[in-house]
């Protein structure tokens, strides 16, 4: 369960952006900065998980401005915008490979452990506080979603994925609204990624960063219904479950069948159901209503 709301947040953060017309595969990066960032300020500053989410999410945050800025300034969108951004996981992930000295490389990293409960280094025993941590970030995460979605910040961004000339003329700033809307993003998939660190006390460049968790979190949120908020949510039950489960059942003659199942159910979806589980149940329920 811990998993599944740590994740679900992750997603519900994709979605955030990615309902818009904004397809990001970068995310893992994100995810990645948000985690290996609080650990390293840990480990070697000894600084507090406490600052060192902050400081993370500042971090993601202002690699989300230095990419995303110059992309829609200069009107880089649709494919060209999805393969910025996949460059950018793939380069977070080639960083933290490449620092092994420091990040542990593909090996992975741990925090250092502290003795029992530690409030100041946010690591706790008890599954049940993590439980309450998780579920209290993912009540945030959708709380945000439905911010969005009664806001000013969707009808703008609805117009600019449209006609962005028709919304400039209308007198939408599209860049700068283009720009929050990926900030937020990226500062929430972030605080994901350091959450998790602190959750499982192991990290990986493959388990948090690059290509393959950026694809996880697109397929999780369309199959799940990117237009509803609880869609994610769905989409991270489904995930989490397929990826525990084969790893149960078939152990390591099962790494890395789960990203080929999420590519061919991610196809399926995309041509057969393009609103998700979720989205298509709810549509249903609608239109039988009207019945």
């Amino acid at each position: 369960m811990v998993l599944i709301l740590i994740w679900s947040f992750a997603y519900t953060s994709w979605s955030v952006m990615g309902r818009f017309g904004l397809v990001s595969l970068g995310h893992g990066g994100f995810m990645g900065v948000g985690a290996y960032v609080t650990a390293l300020l840990w480990n070697h500053l000894g600084l507090s998980p406490w600052f060192g989410i902050p400081i993370a999410l500042v971090c993601a945050g202002a690699l989300a401005l230095i990419v995303a800025y110059p992309c829609f300034r200069f009107r880089i969108t649709g494919h060209y915008f999805a393969l910025v951004t996949l460059a950018l996981s793939g380069i977070v992930l080639q960083v933290i490979t490449a620092t092994r000295d420091w990040t542990g490389g593909s090996l992975g990293y741990t925090p250092e452990r502290t003795k029992g409960n530690a409030i100041a280094a946010l690591q706790f025993v008890e599954k049940e506080t993590w439980y309450l941590i998780a579920l209290a970030v993912w009540a945030a995460g959708i709380a945000i979603w439905y911010w969005i979605d009664r806001s000013m910040i969707r009808y703008a961004m609805e117009a600019i994925s449209e006609d962005e000339d028709a919304a400039a003329a209308a007198g939408i700033n599209v860049t700068a609204e283009k720009l929050k809307i990926t900030v937020l993003s990226a500062v929430m998939t972030a605080l994901a990624g350091a959450l998790y660190c602190q959750y499982q006390m192991f990290i990986s460049p493959d388990t948090v960063s690059g290509i393959s968790v950026s694809l996880q979190m697109v397929f999780a949120a369309v199959v799940g219904g990117i237009y509803v908020a609880l869609g994610p949510t769905v989409g991270a039950i489904i995930t989490i479950l397929l990826a525990e489960g084969l790893r149960i059942g078939f152990g390591t003659k099962a790494v890395g069948w789960d990203n080929l199942v999420y590519g061919v159910l991610l196809v399926v979806f995309i041509i057969f159901l393009p609103k998700g589980i979720l989205g298509s149940l709810l549509e249903r329920m609608k239109s039988s209503s009207k019945r």
